[in-house]
């Protein structure tokens, strides 16, 4: 077991049970009835990005999956504050592959495309900087594993933010999943 330090879910196993089981969810019908959902955690490092555009200066706290910096930047109006926290231990966490480096690296290349996506013509001298905040925190997300004739599908809820997540997650997921299989 490791212990973590994540972000306070808003959605409990009885909400994310009816959430994969409920009638407007097409998945049971492509991939079968829902046999177990399962909370897990994917670290995410902190930072807080500077983006200047001409002598206007914005401040951000955006986060990054520590795993592989491929899911969308998970974003805060303000840095997370205690009471939005809990310390837990858990199996079910994914390991933290990046380097503050890359993950600062990445991050900036997400901020990058999220600001010129607003509006190319209106910047002029844009800079962008990021400061790792130093403790990282965890996010936790419901995994909902379905299955027919021994195949299995999973779907993803964001415990934190209600919403199901796409195919980066499920990916994510699966992979970790793989490489935890003992042969």
């Amino acid at each position: 077991m490791i212990r973590i330090l994540s972000l306070k879910p808003n959605v409990t196993r009885e909400d994310a049970l009816k959430h994969f089981t409920g009638t407007l969810n097409p998945a049971k019908w492509f991939h079968g009835p829902v046999r177990s959902i399962a909370e897990l955690y994917i670290p995410f490092r902190l930072f807080e990005v500077k983006v200047v555009n001409r002598a206007r200066e914005e401040s951000h706290i955006f986060g990054v999956d520590a795993t592989q910096g491929v899911l969308d930047p998970y974003q805060f109006p303000v840095r997370p504050a205690d009471a939005d926290l809990m310390s837990l231990q858990t199996r079910n966490v994914l390991p933290a592959a990046l380097d503050a480096n890359e993950a600062k690296a990445r991050l900036l290349a997400k901020v990058r495309r999220l600001v010129f996506a607003r509006g190319f013509f209106r910047l002029r001298d844009v800079r962008f900087d990021a400061i790792e905040i130093p403790e990282p925190i965890c996010v936790p997300y419901w995994v909902g594993f379905r299955g027919i004739e021994g195949r299995v599908r999973i779907s993803v809820l964001d415990a934190v933010r209600r919403r199901a997540e796409g195919a980066k997650a499920r990916r994510l997921i699966e992979d970790w999943l793989h490489s935890q299989v003992v042969v």
